[in-house]
């Protein structure tokens, strides 16, 4: 794993950025692939089996995203809602890909059992630039929260509002990287005017539950499945996984709402935020989008033998 700069080089130690740094910081932002090419253009391929929604759009200077969701073409209301979300942070590739897996190879398995509502791609332009923020250097999965910062966040809550009361299971689909540590942390610490403060990545796949209304046995039920397609994530010396006391084996656990996290968007009894680790020696990334998309399949086999 790569090191962690001794200084990010936007800003001045220990003073939060304000317009300036950020200006410099969204000059420095490259786009590395296309959200056309590799996510609508797979949602497109999938409206002949789906109902396909554009739920916003972000305006983002002279570029243009539409933002997609995919339902199941047989809705009722007679049946629980299943919400699926991945790409909250663009940078995070399985959560996206992922997502499009569950829904074009599993989710017929479920037509006339649940209604699925899927977000493959909630932040585009960061999908693009493979990174966590979006151009106005916000964390989109702060941001979930009335009046919130992040347009991304704004038009996912606007989706989710008529089913929020419905919902039976949400799986938000997410990656932990080598970069949360070489380039995301340094540069959220620096924005915001903070001594960063070095940390490890876990080599494997692990949950995140909501420790106001913690489902153990739920969070148990996805990494049994995922396990048989790629290797949970263990405990460090402190019984710790990114600075949090491992409730569980492979499962850490966050206060969902007080921190505006994507996965505290529904009241949904079962809920949880996947983390895959696309850079171990020991996984594919074919792999990965496996692991996410098992992890969703056991997430709503769960949801319905318990429900």
């Amino acid at each position: 794993m790569n090191t962690a700069p001794a200084f990010y080089p936007i800003g001045t130690p220990g003073t939060p950025w304000g317009d300036s740094e950020r200006n410099q910081w969204l000059s420095r932002q490259v786009r590395h692939r296309s959200y056309e090419s590799e996510v609508v253009s797979k949602i497109e391929y999938l409206r002949a089996r789906f109902e396909v929604e554009e739920y916003g759009r972000l305006e983002y200077g002279d570029e243009s995203f539409p933002l997609l969701a995919i339902r199941s073409r047989d809705w009722s209301d007679d049946l629980p809602v299943v919400l699926v979300t991945g790409g909250v942070h663009g940078y995070e590739t399985s959560g996206v890909h992922g997502a499009l897996e569950f829904v074009d190879q599993h989710a017929a398995d479920y037509a006339g059992r649940v209604n699925l509502l899927v977000a493959p791609c909630v932040s585009p332009w960061a999908y693009e630039r493979i990174h966590r923020w979006n151009p106005n250097a916000i964390d989109p999965n702060r941001s979930f929260r009335e009046n919130s910062p992040a347009e991304e966040s704004a038009a996912l809550l606007r989706l989710v509002a008529p089913i929020r009361d419905r919902a039976l299971m949400h799986i938000d689909l997410h990656e932990t990287t080598d970069t949360d540590e070489t380039e995301f942390r340094p540069a959220l610490a620096a924005r915001d005017g903070k001594p960063f403060e070095p940390g490890g990545i876990p080599d494997g796949f692990y949950l995140v539950d909501d420790s106001e209304s913690p489902q153990p046995e739920f969070q148990q039920a996805v990494i049994a499945a995922v396990e048989k397609v790629t290797h949970i994530a263990p405990a460090d010396d402190n019984n710790e996984i990114i600075g949090s006391p491992v409730v569980a084996r492979g499962v850490i656990e966050y206060p969902l709402k007080q921190l505006g996290l994507c996965a505290s968007i529904t009241n949904a009894p079962y809920k949880t935020t996947t983390e895959v680790y696309p850079d171990s020696p020991r996984a594919t990334p074919e792999q990965c989008n496996a692991a996410q998309a098992v992890a969703v399949c056991a997430a709503i086999d769960y949801a319905l033998a318990h429900q």
